[in-house]
């Protein structure tokens, strides 16, 4: 079993960076609530409250897809898409460098 590590990147567009990072604490708490998820670390840059910063890691691919098509995930989506540049973010999937 190979666990699923990602990293996501988005830009709140000018004056929504408070109403992002509201609806991600909110998000995190559905996420962090889930049989496979081992790990939601949300982040907020420093230096550009604007930008925000998310690694998710998930028990294997089967417990990614559980999180993807539960209802929340699509509504957070839904709701986070006009706040943020592009939409959306930007996904980076990550692979675990072995011992």
């Amino acid at each position: 079993m190979t666990s699923t590590h990602l990293y996501a990147e988005f830009q709140a567009v000018p004056g929504a960076g408070d109403a992002v990072a509201t609806l991600v604490a909110g998000y995190r708490r559905s996420v962090a609530a889930e049989p496979g998820n081992l790990r939601f670390d949300a982040h907020r840059l420093r230096e550009d409250r604007d930008r925000f910063f998310v690694y998710e890691e998930y028990v294997d691919e089967a417990s990614f897809q559980a999180h993807v098509t539960a209802a929340y995930c699509a509504a957070f989506n839904e709701a986070l898409a006009p706040l943020v540049v592009g939409g959306g973010s930007a996904l980076t999937w990550l692979e675990t460098i072995p011992a």
